[in-house]
């Protein structure tokens, strides 16, 4: 049984639903270029050390994140470091969001929180997914934050 299964499995009923269709539209639109595992407790879709072999500046072992989901104590989490580091995607984001949802957004930088699953706007996360390819993440990534 491998990780994210278990993780999986473990959930509430209500937070399992939620995360395996977050699961389910983010894989269906993810750009190739992206792998799925688990990291940082989560599941995660990151550029493998294959697609970018120096990793992630604060840790180079680890795979350069790209987006997350988990569910948290109190609530489902999506975080997509796109949105954190371009501004021109963020507003779309937001833009999307609001025709999305009837809710405000609950944001930190790269995390979009959700207390109840019923209002998660899953086919966003797919449509968010695919908006940026490895290729233009890795780029985008190695201009901001690479030393």
């Amino acid at each position: 049984m491998n990780e994210i299964y278990k993780y999986i499995q473990k959930l509430p009923e209500e937070r399992k639903k939620a995360i395996e269709k977050l699961r389910t539209e983010i894989l269906q639109h993810l750009p190739e270029g992206f792998s799925e595992i688990m990291q940082y407790g989560m599941i995660s879709y990151v550029v493998a050390h294959d697609v970018y072999p120096y990793g992630y500046h604060c840790d180079p072992k680890q795979p350069l994140p790209f987006m997350s989901i988990a569910s948290q104590k109190n609530y489902i989490s999506v975080y997509h470091m796109g949105i954190y580091s371009d501004p021109k995607l963020m507003q779309w984001f937001l833009d999307e969001f609001a025709k999305a949802s009837h809710k405000k957004p609950d944001m930190g930088k790269s995390c979009i929180r959700f207390k109840k699953p019923e209002d998660i706007p899953y086919a966003l996360f797919g449509k968010l997914a695919k908006k940026m390819s490895a290729t233009d993440w890795v780029t985008f990534y190695e201009k901001l934050w690479k030393k």
